[in-house]
């Protein structure tokens, strides 16, 4: 392939142009490549081998490439396709195997791969966690995934859309998988080390470390109080130490909340309390035993009931009357708002974010006007949007215009006019840009 040329020539715009160009042609390269996978493949099925020799020693073999309901395939091809894309051959074999599992095990991500709306990285991921489910199952996770697989969501929240799904698809897999991670539990030092430092590393299931990280911040937090100069990671190091000698740590804790009440604290609330945010659901499949934990993913509930529910105190919250929301005059955000916006729009809702943490800014749509005839209403639902600090700052200085012209519903238009929009299934371009 030639050099483009005149890029030098090219303003803002052109530039932009030229790789939307060049994405499309891309998208389109990746997914006739996963054709002609499909094709070599039909070309080498085990009906190509030589019956008299096949079964002596080191001679090719037909095995399976791909999942449950995939043709079986000689298996030295995977070396010829994948010398023409300087792949190894074991890299080929992969590029056969997910071509083959999206052609005769997940249609609808297949379907839209070939019409140039899905991503092949998405698809090919797809088909690599569920190799190992049956057709039926992952013909579940196709239905659930197909939608979102176009690049609406970001990499991280489509792996955790994926995981849902195959939870939901075989729960008692999911609960025996859990089984076998709680024997993996562990904290012990790292073996490496670079420039005299190691690390510590600990696994064990979520409550254990949502207590940690809790408690290494909030000793961070008295540290700071009193009078340790560092940066935040320099302090839950050091807070981290000082959890080694719990007198010391129980000292410190001690001396912070004096600091902060005037009075000796009772020592069981030294500690500062964790919420975990789990969400289960009531829907038209109910009986799928899974559950979403926020900043986790998904668990089976069982999970919940015998591991943390010996180890906390639960409050059953209903679901958000989003609707009831009414709108308040001032600046600042209502909790029950905050609440409801999470719900509806958990993600950051710039175009292709990922962050869905519950620590965003709530930024109003239509800027907020201040002054005695400022009008009623301004702060509700249809003119929030959650997002980083650096995106708010890109919305308030930059040349993005942002309109929320149904609550939930957030269209963007770039300086160079092109328009994006974003809602609860993600980020989609839109084609009709001025």
């Amino acid at each position: 392939m030639q050099a483009i040329e005149g890029i030098d020539e090219l303003g803002e715009a052109g530039i932009l142009d030229l790789l939307d160009s060049l994405h499309a042609t891309e998208r389109r390269t990746q997914a006739e490549v996963l054709r002609l996978a499909v094709q070599f493949a039909v070309l080498h099925d085990e009906h190509t081998l030589d019956p008299r020799s096949r079964d002596l020693d080191g001679r090719e073999r037909a095995v399976a490439y791909g999942g449950s309901g995939t043709p079986l395939v000689t298996e030295f091809c995977a070396a010829d396709f994948g010398a023409r894309l300087q792949l190894t051959p074991y890299a080929a074999r992969q590029l056969i195997a997910d071509a083959l599992d999206l052609r005769h095990r997940l249609p609808q991500l297949w379907r839209r791969v070939q019409g140039l709306e899905v991503k092949v990285s998405y698809a090919r991921y797809v088909a690599r966690k569920t190799r190992d489910l049956t057709r039926e199952q992952a013909a579940y996770v196709d239905a659930r995934v197909a939608e979102s697989a176009d690049g609406r969501l970001t990499w991280s929240r489509f792996e955790a859309l994926v995981e849902g799904a195959i939870a939901a698809a075989d729960p008692e897999a999911a609960a025996e998988r859990e089984r076998k991670a709680r024997a993996e539990t562990f904290a012990r030092a790292t073996r490496s080390t670079e420039d005299g430092m190691r690390g510590f590393y600990v696994r064990a299931h979520f409550a254990v470390i949502a207590r940690l990280d809790a408690t290494v911040a909030h000793l961070a937090e008295a540290l700071k109080a009193l009078g340790v100069e560092a940066s935040r990671d320099e302090l839950r190091a050091l807070a981290v130490l000082v959890l080694a000698n719990p007198h010391q740590a129980v000292r410190i804790l001690d001396a912070y909340h004096q600091q902060r009440t005037g009075s000796p604290p009772d020592p069981s609330k030294l500690l500062p309390e964790v919420t975990l945010h789990v969400h289960t659901y009531r829907g038209p499949d109910p009986t799928t035993g899974v559950v979403r934990v926020e900043d986790v993913g998904p668990v089976t509930e069982a999970w919940v009931r015998e591991f943390l529910g010996p180890q906390a105190r639960f409050r059953i919250q209903q679901v958000v009357d989003l609707e009831g929301q009414a709108p308040v005059d001032g600046y600042e955000i209502p909790d029950r708002h905050r609440q409801a916006v999470h719900l509806m729009t958990p993600a950051d809702t710039f175009p292709f974010a990922s962050n869905t943490t519950r620590t965003k800014q709530i930024d109003h749509t239509e800027p907020y006007q201040h002054g005695a005839d400022r009008p009623n209403g301004q702060s509700g639902l249809g003119n929030y949007g959650p997002m980083t600090t650096f995106h708010h700052r890109i919305k308030t200085f930059g040349k993005w215009t942002l309109k929320q012209p149904f609550p939930g519903i957030y269209l963007w238009r770039d300086p160079h006019g092109a328009l994006y929009l974003v809602d609860h299934t993600g980020t989609r371009r839109l084609a009709n840009a001025a």
